[in-house]
């Protein structure tokens, strides 16, 4: 079987309607007992470098799509040759032309209705997709419409599917561009988003094509379970699963292929922490406990009564740490009195003080009702962006609570729950799209058997790096950020000042201020007021500052003067914990073959670099060091980071495996 035979076989699964894949079952439910060779040998092709597409491959498939006389035909013979084309690759899936006639199928109607017509690249993504990859695609290269080519070309085949965006603003931003591209053949669209009620969220999902924002894809999926609808791969058409009693429809009535836009911040960084629905209930920790337990271990000393694990954000106590504490107060319940058990609340009230820190962690926000004081709000550490819906658990959020004096929440118990990596496994075919993704390709495979492979970019890269620089501390490094800023936009480029938390980019705006300089601040936001501001960054002499990932999903486009001058200036303030989040914010500069400029100007006191050795830490206040100081702490964290994540999913199978044993039918 050819190549491109075997890519698409899901066309002949789908010709025969027997859309189940045979190792579904074993990989949720039987993974984490296969022999460790086994594991190691189906693991092994993530370790083999990332395939780039090659130019003569692009250069074939383009010349394969101008040849089909499209432009003369009227909208009835493009839909219908789209048609004719996926018959025959039901019939031969490696009928290269037949694939080519498709794709250019739908550039035609794209440029028909959008204005639009893909270049080589953006087809050679589309294709990558279809057979069921990961296509890193540079920042600016319109992944929008290759995720649309290839949509419309899997719809065209009978099946649904979903285009999974980062927010809901995408979400629907993309659904209403690209919408006119699938009605042309006959196919809609749709879109999910936060608010939305059960049936809409029903109707929206039975569209050919579907626009969400994974949160709202799991927790809808999560939805149907409790309502007792089990929706493994199963047939194409009018998949309803396992419907107990007098049930609704599903919402989701299938789960074919998927397409994950901003894959690697989707599948590797939201796949941190499990999705949960909970309910309120009566909190096992009680106001005067917590009080207790804040009052505790502000009262503690580190070092003699405990000891702070940075690297893996642990606390562990010393001996007589729990004896310093005062006496619990009268009233809590007889379960505290364990040694254990207060101990445990130790730590956690240890954790809440010295490693989660209002504007990096949490911000303090006002209610969402007239007359409700402020609340916790937890920031996502990958994106900056506010999560409203979200709480920590093991009284965690509570105690946080308590450090900053506002309301307590109510206890929660969980309902259902399921991590990202589970999730996105449990699709017939899943695709994905982002700037960035070499460096996470061992872990794409063996979490979710994705293959990557390295687009070129369309026209030549021009964004220059500048020399990197490292000050003694913050202080420091903001005066540098705000005299390198205000340097080249005086120029009259483009300014784009990155920054990692909340906490930071008021301190560097503040900077600014003091030098009686406008510049615009985004933090911790996700809405179209969001995107609408980093759009408008690209203006001559304009300076931005935002966390790494804020607007990610909307392009910076310098206007005329601004290129002129030397295009985009991005500043990296800090390094995260991946560099791929890195490369991402360099990636905003230079798009499209345009001009650019980026600068990584950091501080030795960055929290990244606080667990590296302390003669490291020496050479880099110094000034010297970095790039090996950058790597050394990068490769750490992703390490830490991956465990955590597998060790999330094996949880996840644990309490999967137990609900199962326990005989519930979710």
């Amino acid at each position: 079987m050819s190549s491109l035979a075997a890519d698409l076989r899901w066309l002949k699964a789908l010709a025969g309607h027997e859309f189940r894949r045979a190792d579904t079952l074993r990989d949720e439910r039987g993974a984490e007992g296969d022999a460790k060779l086994e594991r190691w040998l189906r693991d092994l092709p993530g370790w083999l470098p990332v395939r780039s597409e090659s130019a003569a491959g692009i250069a074939t498939l383009q010349a394969a799509i101008t040849a089909q006389p499209l432009r003369e035909a009227s909208d009835e013979e493009v839909a219908r040759q789209l048609h004719a084309a996926m018959a025959a690759l039901r019939v031969n899936a490696g009928a290269a032309a037949a694939l080519a006639c498709a794709l250019g199928c739908v550039g035609e109607a794209a440029r028909r209705r959008l204005g639009l017509w893909p270049h080589p690249v953006q087809f050679a993504g589309a294709r990558i997709l279809i057979t069921g990859r990961l296509a890193e695609m540079r920042t600016g290269e319109g992944k929008t419409l290759v995720a649309a080519l290839a949509a419309t070309v899997m719809a065209a085949s009978g099946a649904r599917v979903h285009v999974v965006s980062t927010n809901d603003y995408l979400a629907e931003r993309d659904c209403a561009e690209m919408r006119p591209v699938f009605e042309f053949f006959g196919l809609t669209g749709s879109f999910v988003k936060g608010g939305m009620e059960p049936e809409e969220r029903r109707v929206a999902y039975r569209h050919a094509v579907c626009y969400v924002s994974g949160k709202e894809l799991v927790f809808d999926y999560l939805k149907d379970r409790l309502a007792g609808h089990g929706l493994l791969p199963g047939r194409v058409a009018g998949l309803r699963g396992f419907v107990q009693g007098d049930a609704p429809e599903p919402l989701i009535p299938a789960l074919h292929f998927a397409i994950v836009d901003e894959a690697d911040s989707v599948l590797i960084d939201e796949a941190r922490t499990p999705m949960i629905i909970s309910q309120e209930a009566e909190g096992l920790h009680e106001p005067t406990l917590l009080a207790w337990a804040m009052a505790a271990a502000r009262g503690l000393r580190e070092g003699e009564h405990f000891a702070l694990r940075l690297a893996t954000r642990e606390v562990e106590l010393r001996p007589g740490a729990l004896d310093a504490c005062r006496a619990l107060p009268d009233g809590v319940r007889p379960v505290w009195r364990a040694r254990p058990w207060r101990e445990q609340l130790l730590r956690q009230a240890l954790t809440a003080l010295h490693f989660y820190q209002r504007d990096q962690h949490y911000i303090l926000a006002p209610g969402e009702k007239e007359g409700e004081g402020l609340k916790v709000q937890i920031v996502d550490e990958s994106t900056g962006r506010v999560m409203p819906d979200r709480s920590w658990e093991q009284g965690l959020h509570q105690l946080i609570e308590a450090k900053e004096g506002v309301a307590l929440t109510a206890g929660r118990d969980t309902l259902a729950r399921m991590t990202f990596q589970r999730f996105f496994r449990r699709y017939y075919l899943l695709a994905g799209l982002t700037g960035t993704a070499a460096e996470a390709a061992r872990e794409l495979w063996a979490t979710y058997r994705l293959r990557v492979t390295r687009l070129p970019t369309n026209q030549p890269i021009q964004r220059r790096e500048l020399a990197g620089a490292c000050f003694a501390d913050a202080s420091a490094k903001w005066q540098a950020v705000a005299g390198d800023a205000i340097a080249a936009a005086a120029r009259g480029q483009a300014v784009l000042v990155g920054t990692r938390s909340v906490e930071a980019s008021e301190a560097v705006a503040a900077v600014f201020a003091q030098r009686g300089i406008e510049a615009v601040v985004l933090n911790a936001r996700q809405d179209a007021e969001e995107a609408a501001i980093v759009a408008r960054a690209g203006a001559a002499g304009r300076i931005t500052v935002a966390t790494n990932m804020a607007g990610r999903g909307t392009d910076i486009k310098p206007d005329a003067a601004a290129l002129a001058a030397g295009g985009l200036h991005v500043i990296l303030t800090e390094y995260h914990e991946s560099p791929r989040v890195d490369r991402q914010l360099f990636g905003r500069s230079g798009r499209q073959g345009q001009p650019g400029t980026v600068r990584a100007m950091v501080a030795a006191d960055d929290p990244l670099f606080k667990t590296l050795p302390a003669l490291l830490r020496a050479m880099l206040a110094r000034g010297q060091g970095l790039a090996p100081a950058v790597w050394l702490a990068q490769r750490d964290a992703e390490r830490r980071a991956w465990q955590m994540r597998r060790q999330t999913l094996r949880q996840d199978r644990e309490l999967h495996r137990i609900i199962g044993i326990a005989g519930q039918t979710t």
